[in-house]
C-alpha cells in the first residue's frame, strides 16, 4: 500500500507538506502551485490513494448510508434499490446494503453493526414487520436521519416515502368499471399490512360514488406471511376457491402483481382465459409484469423515484446535522399511475 511517506520520498518534500496538499487542507493555499504539481504527479505515478477510513476517523464523517431491506428476493425491492443506489452514487455516498430476512434478531444485529460503522443516515425498505413497535423504538434511538420507504407510519424522528394507496385502489377499480365490469372479485392485502387499509378505502370510495356493489362473496384477504412469494401462492389458492364457489365474476382486482400472477395461473387451469373470460389487474408494476402472458395491467408505484426521494430526504437531514440545525421529519406521498396492458379488456 502506497503511503504519504512514499509520495514524500518520490516528490522530495516532507510528509507534512505532502499531507497538506493531498488532503487539500486549509494550509494548502500557502503552498506554491509548482510544489503542488510535483506532489500530485508523484502521487499519480505511484498510484497513491487516500486512506478513507483514517480520513473518516479524523473528520468523524464516513460518507456512507445504511440501506436495510427486509427480504431481497421480493421483486418490489429491485427498482427502489436502483433509485437509492443511483442517487447515492451521484451524491458521492456509499450504500451499505443489508438483508434482514424478515428476522427481528437479524434486524437488531445489522442496525447495531451499521451504527458501529458510523453510517451518516439510514434508509429502510419497510414491510409489515414494522407493525412491531419495538423495532421503531430501536430506530428512534439511533439519532441519525432515517427514511422509510413503503411505510406510512408517521413519527417525529423518522421520515417516510409511500405511494398514495387510496388513490391507487381507486384507479384500479375505476379502470375495471370503465370497461363495463360490475361483478368484480377483490383480493385485499393482509390486514396488518399498512398498505391494505388505504387501498381498500380507495376501492370502496369509488364504488360508493359509482353506485357499484362490491359483493362480499367476491372479497378475500391475503393471509399473513413474511414470505414474498406467498402472495403468488395465495393468489392461486384464493382464485381456485373462487372459481369453485360458482359466484359469477368478470374481473379480478389483486392486491399486488404477484397475487395477480397467481390468480391468472388458477384461472388458466380452470379453463378461463385472461382477459377473454376474466380481466385481471395488479398493483406495483414489478419487472415481470410487462413480460407476463398476458402482460399485466397494473397500478404502478414509481419505485425508482421513491428510492431517490428517500435518499434526498436523508441527505437533507445529514446536511442539517452538519450545519447544527434540527432536522424535521418529512412524510411524502407519491402519486401512482395506471398502466394498461393485455390482461384487461372491455366486457
Amino acid at each position: 500500500m502506497i503511503t504519504i511517506r512514499d509520495v514524500a520520498k518520490e516528490s522530495g518534500f516532507s510528509s507534512t507538506t505532502v499531507s497538506i496538499v493531498l488532503n487539500n487542507a486549509p494550509l494548502s493555499r500557502y503552498i506554491p502551485a509548482v510544489t503542488k504539481k510535483r506532489i500530485e504527479r508523484a502521487a499519480e505515478k505511484l498510484g497513491y490513494r487516500p486512506n478513507q477510513f483514517a480520513r473518516s476517523l479524523r473528520s468523524k464523517r464516513s460518507h456512507t448510508v445504511g440501506v436495510m431491506v427486509f427480504d431481497m428476493t421480493d421483486p418490489y425491492c429491485t427498482l427502489i434499490l436502483r433509485g437509492i443506489e443511483n442517487t447515492l452514487f451521484e451524491s458521492s455516498y456509499l450504500p451499505i446494503l443489508t438483508d434482514v430476512h424478515n428476522e427481528r434478531t437479524r434486524f437488531e444485529r445489522y442496525l447495531e453493526m451499521l451504527l458501529d460503522r458510523r453510517i451518516e443516515g439510514l434508509i429502510v425498505l419497510a414491510n409489515w414487520l414494522f407493525v412491531d413497535i419495538n423495532l421503531l423504538g430501536d430506530l428512534e434511538k439511533s439519532s441519525i436521519p432515517i427514511a422509510m420507504v413503503g411505510s406510512g407510519l408517521k413519527h417525529d424522528s423518522m421520515s417516510s416515502v409511500v405511494v398514495d394507496n387510496e388513490v391507487g385502489g381507486a384507479l384500479a377499480i375505476e379502470h375495471l368499471y370503465s370497461l363495463g365490469h360490475r361483478k368484480i372479485a377483490v383480493i385485499r392485502g393482509p390486514r396488518t399490512l399498512g398498505d391494505s387499509s388505504p387501498r381498500w378505502r380507495g376501492i370502496r370510495s369509488f364504488a360508493k360514488e359509482a353506485g357499484l356493489e362490491l359483493d362480499p362473496r367476491l372479497t378475500f384477504d391475503l393471509p399473513e406471511s413474511r414470505d414474498p412469494s406467498s402472495s403468488f401462492q395465495a393468489g392461486q389458492t384464493i382464485t381456485q376457491d373462487l372459481v369453485k364457489q360458482k359466484v359469477p365474476f368478470t374481473a379480478l382486482l389483486a392486491f399486488d402483481d404477484m397475487t395477480a400472477f397467481g390468480a391468472i395461473h388458477s384461472l388458466n387451469r380452470a379453463g378461463l382465459r385472461v382477459p377473454e373470460h376474466c380481466s385481471v389487474i395488479g398493483f406495483d408494476d414489478v419487472a415481470p409484469s410487462a413480460l407476463y402472458t398476458p402482460s399485466l395491467t397494473t397500478v404502478r408505484q414509481p419505485m425508482e423515484s421513491m428510492g431517490a426521494q428517500a435518499v434526498a430526504i436523508v441527505l437533507e437531514g445529514i446536511n442539517a446535522s452538519l450545519a447544527k440545525h434540527d432536522a424535521v421529519a418529512v412524510h411524502r406521498k407519491v402519486a401512482p399511475e395506471l398502466v394498461v396492458r393485455e390482461s384487461t379488456r372491455k366486457l
